[in-house]
């Protein structure tokens, strides 16, 4: 295994331990009290990893150049997947959001192996499509029009973070590859019009807003969320009250195993631990483009930096709404918050990544 190769797998299994630690650290309490077993979350996180970890192994064997033959079969079995989940009787309903699918006790996300797939199939058509990337109809069409159905079907569930960070990592590789760039600029121009409506005409998103832009003026209603982070956040200091002995997870902060772990992390590890955590993924980020940049293939290096791009962004929008950066979005923390499919399809990626470097 070459040297990327070897610190990226080391830097992913620290964010994974870390993640294993605060899973149990910040649910523990919760856990116990829902289920009356502290260990609840940990031992299904576990149970997730080790999903994550055979397929991975599986994955490392198998020549990614393989994919590309694949890749239609992949986003159409992601396609449908995103139509079934929103059917009532078939796709799970919670808070509101139609986005997952229940079997057993096991329950699976399909916008995390579709926002896999869709840059599975990218790398594949904009290798393919070199020689005419630069034409509005045939280099730039075909790819925003398989990533604006993905993204459509996503917004449906509805989920605008996750919605927001595939069309973001669509653009950039289509950037990258290439598209000229009045072209990409003319799409984010006929599309503000679509965002405005997406995001102030919601009730929901709207209450969100408020809350970002005003935390503090309605602390008990819809500024709850990130004013219960500032608290945890700022009462850890630079070292931390201690791990395990956070008192915002004690009922305070919802989420705290979720979408607002980094919180936890900051309460009890301290200035020390949020900055460890970001040194991690800078480097996560540094290796995976490096392993891009050194990739034999254009489709390797298309897909290497997709997905670090796609793992680089949710983390940098988890830890923004944990720091009250932009509104509240539900993006788990990669490697590190509980969530099995996310956790799944992460560790998947990344031995996706190490294939590519050793080639």
């Amino acid at each position: 295994m070459k040297r990327d190769a070897q610190r990226l797998l080391v830097v992913t299994t620290v964010l994974v331990c870390i993640g294993i630690v605060m899973v149990y650290s910040s649910s523990s309490c919760y856990a116990y009290e829902q289920f009356y077993d502290s260990a609840f979350y940990l031992k299904r996180h576990l149970m997730h990893l080790a999903i994550a970890v055979l397929l991975a192994v599986f994955t490392l064997r198998f020549d990614y150049r393989k994919l590309r033959d694949r890749a239609g079969v992949l986003l159409l079995f992601s396609i449908l997947s995103l139509v079934f989940v929103l059917l009532p009787g078939i796709g799970h309903e919670a808070g509101g959001a139609r986005r997952w699918f229940r079997l057993g006790v096991l329950g699976f996300q399909p916008s995390e192996f579709a926002g896999l797939f869709l840059i599975i199939y990218l790398a594949d058509i904009l290798d393919r499509k070199q020689g005419c990337i630069k034409n509005f109809f045939y280099g730039f069409i075909p790819p925003l029009i398989i990533s604006g159905l993905v993204v459509l079907l996503v917004l449906l569930q509805p989920d605008l973070g996750s919605a927001v960070a595939i069309l973001t990592v669509s653009l950039i590789m289509m950037f990258v590859a290439g598209v000229k760039r009045r072209h990409l600029l003319s799409l984010l121009f006929v599309s503000i019009p679509a965002l405005f409506v997406l995001i102030f005409r919601v009730p929901y998103r709207i209450k969100r807003i408020v809350g970002y832009l005003a935390p503090w003026g309605d602390a008990q209603g819809a500024g709850f969320q990130i004013v219960q982070s500032f608290l945890a956040l700022g009462s850890g200091g630079i070292f931390g009250v201690g791990l395990g002995c956070s008192r915002q997870k004690l009922f305070y902060l919802p989420q705290a195993h979720t979408d607002f772990i980094f919180s936890i992390i900051g309460e009890e590890l301290g200035l020390i631990g949020t900055l460890g955590i970001v040194l991690l993924f800078s480097a996560f980020v540094y290796l995976g483009m490096s392993i891009s940049i050194k990739a034999k293939d254009l489709f390797g290096k298309f897909l290497a930096m997709g997905i670090t791009l796609s793992i680089a962004l949710k983390a940098i929008i988890n830890i923004a709404v944990s720091t009250g950066a932009i509104p509240t979005k539900g993006l788990p923390l990669p490697f590190i918050s509980y969530g099995g499919t996310a956790l799944i399809f992460n560790i998947v990626a990344v031995a996706l990544l190490l294939n590519i470097a050793s080639k």
